[in-house]
């Protein structure tokens, strides 16, 4: 045992390379090979990514100027630490994300949630496969070739298939090779920022946008960064012991994913700096971002080609933490079904989903109104998951979060719903909606009365408008989301439960089934 605890590459039951078995059942100490750096250099792995280096351009997309640009990304990245927070209940309980929500929400009141888990998942899926597509179509372009669309329906299949295979074999597979990759694609961008050092400047200016645009832009980043990973969180530090100390998961966490994703989102800022012509921002803002790369004179076809192959093995990485996490989730929602099985079944959906999108939007208009369903649902639940876990003192049964009889702690208050945790949801939605900047698909800017905060602050836009639009392609004023979904959702939450004594009979249900703890 001593040996493979040693490696940090597996337990004797998830060994890199094998099928992992596990699902969302608990995880025994025994089996608990992972440390928290072990944990870091995974989700490094991930933030070295291209993505980030495309959401950095889009920013620059809003209109800011390169040093308001900074001031968001370092700001918008310090969400990550909410993601270290919303890791530390998985070693308490050695399970998943969304089976430790039956606390919270009930064992049928978690299956909701886990839904639009699932969902969120689906669209990150769909993302990545949109850019492999498009790093690929470029990389065909360059080679002479001009992609009919068969064959990028063609592509998509066939970059759906490849991209299962990490998460197919699951935890251990998906650490060892995240780790692997960082030096690799740690070395592609250093030598991407030799060439914004010398062609990109801090001076650029946009259009400007007053403060409602910056608060719009700091909500999308959020979301895209430390925010939009706090649901995975848990599912990877199940693997941790639970002596694990806490201070060590929240700052290798932050250190393994702010630090490289501020970089990241740097170098596309700075980009987007000096490949800024017209034709070219309209790339950025296109079907697909890597057209702008595409015969521009700053960066030579020998880089951007590497760069676009580089791009497009890293994009199959973090689409396995995203597709990882939709398996376990259609799990959470009681669907009979393995691990590995959820992952095939994700893999058709998000086939389907990209050549949906790949036909019927842009890339920066899937993103931004993408965002929109990430924030509204992700804050008000991060709000109840870190109240609920600060009620009970830190701990849980983890036996009883594995049941789902009635008999159970967990069940639920009434029918398997915990109703303090759905209320507090709904609550918390509505508050993430109506504070939010643009409504969530399917309403757009007709129905503005879904946002009456973001309409009582003005255009976004500065009064710098195309065609009746945002020419950065956002709707609406001043974004207050974030912290509207998470502080009222807690707050509401916390008020029920201190009404109802609910958690506290529970705290005392736990200390009765585990004495000794």
């Amino acid at each position: 045992m001593a040996s493979t605890l040693d490696s940090h590459d597996g337990s004797a039951q998830d060994q890199p390379f094998r099928i992992e078995t596990h699902g969302i059942d608990f995880i025994p100490e025994s089996e608990r090979w992972a440390t928290p750096r072990n944990i870091a250099a995974l989700w490094t792995g991930s933030a070295i990514n291209v993505e980030y280096f495309i959401y950095g351009a889009l920013l620059m997309g809003f209109g800011f100027s390169f040093k308001t640009a900074l001031s968001i990304i370092i700001l918008g990245n310090l969400s990550f630490f909410l993601l270290g927070l919303a890791s530390l209940q998985g070693p308490e309980t050695g399970t998943t994300a969304f089976t430790i929500g039956r606390a919270p929400f009930g064992v049928h009141g978690s299956r909701l949630v886990s839904f639009f888990n699932w969902v969120t998942q689906l669209g990150f899926e769909t993302e990545g496969l949109i850019l492999i597509v498009g790093a690929t179509i470029v990389l065909s372009q360059m080679a002479g070739f001009q992609i009919s669309s068969p064959m990028k329906v063609v592509f998509i299949i066939i970059a759906s298939a490849i991209q299962a295979v990490m998460p197919y074999l699951g935890h251990a597979t998906m650490v060892k090779v995240l780790r692997a990759l960082i030096i690799p694609f740690g070395a592609i961008f250093v030598l991407l920022a030799i060439y914004d050092v010398k062609h990109g400047t801090t001076s650029f200016k946009g259009f400007g946008g007053g403060w409602q645009l910056y608060t719009a832009g700091l909500a999308f980043t959020i979301a895209l960064s430390g925010l939009g990973w706090t649901e995975c969180g848990n599912d990877y530090t199940r693997y941790v012991p639970r002596d694990a100390s806490k201070k060590a998961i929240v700052g290798w966490m932050f250190l393994g994913t702010a630090i490289p994703e501020i970089v990241m989102m740097i170098l596309g800022a700075l980009t987007f700096t000096f490949i800024s012509s017209s034709a070219q921002v309209a790339a950025w803002n296109g079907a697909n971002p890597f057209e702008a790369l595409h015969g521009q004179h700053f960066l030579p076809s020998w880089f951007v080609a590497t760069f676009l192959v580089f791009a497009i093995v890293q994009l199959f990485g973090i689409n396995s933490l995203d597709l990882y996490s939709s398996g376990v989730s259609l799990q959470a929602m009681g669907l009979r079904l393995k691990r590995y099985q959820a992952v095939v079944l994700d893999s058709f959906i998000a086939c389907g989903l990209t050549i949906w999108a790949t036909f019927q939007s842009t890339f920066s208009l899937y993103m931004k109104e993408f965002v929109g369903v990430i924030i509204v649902w992700i804050a008000p639940w991060f709000g109840i998951l870190i109240t609920d876990w600060l009620l009970r003192r830190y701990r849980y049964s983890a036996a009883e979060l594995q049941r789902t009889d009635r008999r159970g702690i967990y069940f639920g208050s009434a029918g398997g719903v915990h109703w303090n945790g759905i209320v507090a949801f709904v609550v918390g939605l509505v508050s993430s909606t109506i504070a939010f900047s643009k409504a969530p698909p399917p309403v757009n800017f007709p129905f503005h009365w879904m946002t009456p905060i973001s309409n009582h602050y003005g255009s976004a836009c500065a009064g710098k408008l195309v065609n009746g639009a945002c020419s950065a392609g956002w709707y609406g004023g001043a974004d207050f989301s974030v912290p509207a979904g998470i502080i009222v959702a807690g707050l509401v939450y916390f008020l029920l439960e201190k009404a109802t004594g609910y958690v506290a009979r529970q705290v005392k249900q736990q200390k009765e089934l585990e004495p000794t703890r």
